[in-house]
């Protein structure tokens, strides 16, 4: 990274080096050659975020597996576990990772941050929880839009403009939008946020996942963010480990997924599920994240797990 002479702008946000980001193209099979400030299109944003998708896996497993069961955000630490090591994160490892890739090329990023609707944590309600997730906002020709590698399964594929109510292609036959509104919980009903949703096909109901605004949230609020998401154990995140990889066709098009929660497995082509493997043992999982989502763990990680919540014992 280009650190070498601390910064006085307060504005200033890191970023790699050419060469680190000729590696990261390399590394999610893209032209090694890095863009001149023209070719900065929606396009090229566009191809990117699918292949990183398809690439660097939505993941817990630092949480769970390693010897400090912590996460970090330095951006030299998440360079070296996505590029180098070939692992994945969770969504404030994948956005802050991402955005200073995007920010490195040149594009125009703000960071922000948003709240998970309880209902995708299997609440019954539409309460939106605390600060928890993280979202970048890139703007091109005074246009914005919503640019998220982090979520999973049932995150964004594209970047979705910053427009009320329209809808956008996702993994057919699924559809995604933003919508503006304000939450059940404003008692200011006149404040409102951006809610993404999803539905499975056009002729199902649109289902919240998360609300975002467009204030720009700073590096020192993720560090407070990522404390509590990832030690809290009101979190669901240090009780349960999840894993979700699109599937990317010779076409460059994303037709399906492979996820993983706990020690069930499912690959997705379509909206419909081909195969389903459960595992009992840590044995079986560990296989699964390497021929699934190309994981290799280390014996101190795999041993880091002995003893906790979420160790399979079968």
């Amino acid at each position: 990274m280009d650190s070498s002479q601390p910064s006085k702008d307060l504005t200033s946000r890191p970023t790699y080096s050419n060469s680190q980001v000729r590696e990261y193209l390399t590394s999610i099979q893209h032209s090694a050659q890095v863009p001149s400030p023209s070719s900065l299109s929606l396009e090229y944003l566009s191809t990117l975020q699918r292949h990183h998708l398809a690439t660097y896996p939505f993941e817990n497993l630092s949480i769970h597996y390693s010897s400090t069961h912590s996460v970090s955000l330095d951006l030299d630490v998440l360079y070296d576990k996505f590029v180098r090591k070939r692992r994945g994160g969770y969504c404030m490892e994948q956005n802050a990772f991402f955005g200073t890739v995007l920010r490195s090329l040149g594009y125009e990023v703000t960071n922000v941050g948003g709240r998970v609707c309880d209902a995708v944590n299997g609440g019954l309600g539409l309460q939106y929880g605390s600060w928890s997730h993280m979202i970048n906002l890139v703007t091109i020709s005074s246009a914005k839009y919503m640019v998220d590698v982090g979520f999973g399964g049932d995150g964004a594929t594209a970047p979705i403009l910053l427009e009320d109510g329209t809808v956008n292609p996702r993994i057919s036959p699924s559809e995604m939008r933003v919508v503006k509104s304000a939450l059940p919980e404003h008692t200011d009903r006149a404040q409102e946020a951006w809610i993404y949703q999803v539905r499975s096909s056009s002729d199902t109901a649109w289902s919240p996942v998360y609300s975002f605004t467009e204030t720009e949230f700073f590096p020192q609020d993720y560090e407070m963010m990522n404390f509590w998401t990832s030690t809290s154990r009101q979190s669901f995140f240090t009780y349960a480990i999840l894993l979700a990889k699109m599937v990317m066709d010779s076409d460059g098009r994303l037709v399906g997924s492979v996820t993983m929660m706990n020690g069930e497995a499912k690959r997705r082509i379509w909206g419909q599920v081909l195969e389903t493997r459960t595992c009992r043992s840590e044995k079986e999982r560990l296989e699964v994240l390497r021929e699934w989502f190309g994981i290799v763990l280390t014996e101190e990680e795999e041993r880091a797990i002995r003893g906790t919540v979420t160790e399979l014992k079968g």
